[in-house]
Order: structure tokens, then sequence, then C-alpha cells
């Protein structure tokens, strides 16, 4: 007689890619195969068929999730330029042109959007692994960001009526070209946000010229995977750059340059600091976030990591970076952003300049911060939101969402737990140089993706973070950990710190 429990309903499992599939298989042996009698609805997610498929296995692990209300999902690639153009050399029957975004781009935006959910990320403790407190205090590394441009320098506002968002382009012929279109609801914010690639072309000097002359390794991060028409735009200029005017100089010194995605870069750098090097985020967002974070733990340093953090991440309502619209302008222009049928802003744009639209949706908001407050009060956590209200009105709706949600609750006889609203830079910073015993964090996208794979690095787990993404109809989706960023290990022995790519792909 069979000793497993016999499970009725099925479990949907999504597979991944590279190494994390084989600790993945090794899971389900132990966790589930092993001890149940269940039957698995498998689908495969890896790059390679997600490319082959064109993009028809995301939908299908969407439809299998909502069908059968839980599933388990393995870590996945999202392909960057060169990785794409390796797998299309291997596929020539593939037509560039045809592919559908879904081929392409990361799964997991999609997937959490088909399910309507939103994510909390946990740290994974490891009682028999201790994490070395790493040494910050008085380390010789600069943060150099971007003063202008991008979000910084964005139009955004919240639509007055609802319809379509329409991006339009205005070029030479002075005809008027839909880039792209999206719906959103009265109270819905909006975001345009363009940035100079000549700005940026004279940025990636100064940065590689100061690292050159203050004889520092060069770090470069950005999000050029998941935000490619947009952050892949500027890395392409920035390294074509490096490669013709600095890298030969650079090896002569005997610098090393690393590039990689800024939420595994920031983990890297924050959990092993390097030496002396020169830190590039051109994405000024971001970059301003870690000088703060950096100047402030080069002061104080880290203390010592006895606190259980979670990052709360919105995912339902359309994605904010991650559910934008990206590319770079195709010729000399106007963009104009049109909503419900009237003009709401026009600026210049050059050929080549990234271009990002995005939007939220106001009742998924709302869903994400009830969530929030739920989660929080069922866990005993503090809750510390980070927005930036003063000058985005993007963020502001967020902010009388919460006001909402509070009063709902107060209503229901539901007291919220307790909870501050400060900037996302000092979100960041209490998160890890001042956490309290049990706080959750709620993030927005690329935020969250930046803090969740800090804090799992300095927090003893061996991977970034797990996920579990829970919509309003009770679908669960239970990610898989990511490969781990780099971090001091002790136990028996000591994991050496892996070195990120040294020179930019050709």
């Amino acid at each position: 007689m069979s000793r497993k429990i016999n499970v009725a309903s099925p479990l949907v499992i999504l597979h991944g890619d590279e190494m994390a599939q084989v600790a993945f298989e090794r899971i389900l042996e132990t966790f589930v195969t092993a001890p149940l009698d269940i039957d698995l609805v498998e689908i495969d997610l890896t790059a390679e068929n997600r490319l082959a498929t064109n993009g028809q296995a995301v939908i299908d692990a969407i439809e299998a999730l909502n069908r059968h209300g839980v599933g388990v999902k393995n870590a996945g690639m999202t392909v960057n330029r060169e990785q794409l153009d390796a797998l299309l050399a291997e596929r020539p029957e593939l037509d560039r042109a045809s592919l559908h975004p879904l081929a392409t781009k990361s799964p997991n935006g999609a997937i959490r959007k088909g399910i309507g959910g939103n994510i909390t990320r946990e740290d994974i403790e490891f009682r028999n692994l201790r994490v070395e407190r790493p040494d910050w205090i008085g380390r010789d590394i600069e943060v150099d960001t971007m003063d202008d441009g991008g979000i910084k320098d964005s139009h955004n506002a919240l639509a007055d009526a609802t319809g379509m968002v329409k991006l339009l382009f205005v070029g030479e012929s002075g005809d008027p070209v839909e880039l792209h279109r999206r719906e959103v609801h009265k109270g819905d914010p909006w975001l345009l946000a363009t940035n100079d690639l000549e700005d940026v072309k004279a940025w990636a000097h100064r940065f590689f010229q100061r690292a050159i002359d203050e004889k520092r390794d060069i770090y470069l991060g950005l999000k050029d995977t998941v935000i490619a028409g947009y952050d892949g735009v500027m890395r392409a200029a920035i390294e074509d750059i490096f490669r013709a005017d600095y890298q030969a100089k650079a090896e002569e010194l005997g610098l090393e340059y690393h590039y990689e995605l800024i939420d595994a870069q920031a983990a890297r750098i924050v959990s092993n600091p390097p030496e002396r090097a020169l830190w590039g985020v051109p994405d000024n967002t971001s970059g301003r976030k870690l000088y703060k974070l950096v100047e402030q733990l080069k002061r104080h340093g880290i203390p010592d990591r006895k606190a259980q953090v979670s990052i709360s991440r919105m995912s339902a309502g359309g994605g904010d970076q991650y559910g934008s619209y990206n590319a770079p302008a195709e010729e000399d222009g106007i963009l104009k952003v049109v909503v419900d049928g009237e003009e709401k802003h026009a600026r210049h744009v050059k050929k080549g300049d990234p271009i990002l639209l995005m939007s939220n949706d106001r009742a998924a908001i709302k869903d994400w911060v009830l969530q929030v407050f739920r989660d929080a009060s069922r866990k005993d956590k503090e809750v510390y939101f980070g927005l930036k209200r003063e000058y985005m009105d993007y963020d502001e709706v967020f902010s009388d969402v919460i006001t909402e949600a509070r009063r709902e609750l107060a209503k229901a006889d539901t007291p919220p737990p307790s909870f501050m609203i400060m900037r996302p830079s000092r979100q960041l910073i209490k998160m890890i140089t001042d956490p309290p015993r049990n706080a959750l964090y709620p993030a927005q996208n690329l935020d969250g993706d930046i803090f969740s794979d800090i804090s799992a690095a300095l927090g003893g787990s061996l991977a970034t973070a797990s996920s579990i993404i829970e919509s309003k109809n009770g679908t669960m989706l239970f990610e898989a950990p990511t490969e781990p960023p780099t971090i001091s290990i002790s136990s028996t022995s000591r994991a050496t710190a892996r070195r990120p790519t040294s020179t930019p792909p050709h």
C-alpha cells in the first residue's frame, strides 16, 4: 500500500533554465513526487522553448495556473540582445520581426499579470551557515549616475478620464504615427520618460575617464533584459564607447570592467564590496538611491543582521517599467501623449533616444495595498512604504490609496498594522542599516527587485529570495529562488567570490 499522500487537484510545474533547473528537479523529487500522489501539469518555460513557441508557452502557463489554482515556477532566463542573437542564429527558421513579445521578454511579469497576482518575497534562512558581515566603513567605492533625463525629468499625471492612452510620433513626414496604445481608467497614473542619447554618451565618457584617472575598477548596472528598448539602448551606447575609447587603457592599468543586471549587481556589491571601484548606474532613479545607500554604508557600515525582511511587489496593475512600452526613436521628431482624445504632453526626441511609457491601475494598486496590510497583520510585521511624492503625481496615487485602504479597514474594525511612508532611498537605507526585527517593505517593480536581492544577500540566503504570487481569486504561484548573488559564507569552509563578466560582449 502506497504511503504517499493522495492529492486530488493537479499541480502546475513551470520548468526553467540552466543550473537552476538541476536544483529544481531535486526539489520536486524531494518535496513533491516522493511524498505526494499528484498529477503534474508540466510546461517548458525555458528561453529556448518560449522562443520556439513564439510565446505560446507563457500563455499556456497562465491558462494552466488560472485553471488549476496552484503552481510552482522555476527560475528562468530573460535574454538580452546578445543572447537573443545567439538563439536566433541556432534557429534560422524563426523570423525576428514576427516574434511575439512573450517569445523574448521576461515571462514573469506576463504570468503575474495574467493571474492578477502580487509578489511577496521572503528571505530563505540557513541556520547552519554564518554570513560574514561585509566591511564597509571607509570603503573606497563611488556611485556615478546621470544628473538629468529619465524618470527624474518625466511627464507624469493621473488620467482624468477613462479611455486610451496613445503615444504618437511625428517625424519628417509630418504625419502622426501611433507607436503604442493602452487602456486606462480615470485616476490611473501614467508617465512618459525619455533620455537624450547624446547626454548618455557624454556621461559614459566622463564615467570611464574618471575611472581611469582615479584608477578604479569599473562597474556598470542596468536592467537591459526587461527594459531592452530603454536600458538596453543605453547599455549598447555606453559599451560601444568603452570598447572604442577606454578598454585598452583600462586593461593596460589592470582595471577590471564588470557589467551585470542592476539588481544582481547591487546585491553583489553591497554584500561583497570591491576594494576600490566606480559604480556606474546611469538610470538616475536607481542611481540616486544606491548613491545614498553607499554613502551611508561607508560612514556607518552594516549592522549585525538579526531581522526578518519581506518585500512586497505589485504586479497585477500594468507593471510600471516592467509593463512599459520602451523603444528607441527611429528618427528625429516629436512625441505626443494623447489621453481619451486630448493631447496631454509633447516633447522633442532625436534618433536613437530611448523612450519609455508606463502606467498603472488604481484599482489594482488598492488590491495590492490591502494585501500588504493583510499579510503584515497576519505575520505581525511593521510596514515601510517608499514613495517619491514631492514631484511625482505617479506616486501620489499610491499615497491616496494607502489612506483609503486604512480607512476601510478601520470601518471594518480591522486595524491596519503599524506603517510609515518615506522616500524610497530612506526605505532602502532603513532596510539595510536599521531594520526592525520583523518588517515588510512594499516597493514598485524595479525597486522591489533591487531591494530583495540586496536583502537576501545580506540575510543568509543562498538565493535571491523565494516568491509567493497571490491573486485576488486565490490562485497561488510559488517561485523557486533565482541564481544566488555572491556572498561570503562561513560554515566548515568558505565560499569565494565569483566575478561577473569582465568585458562587454562583442
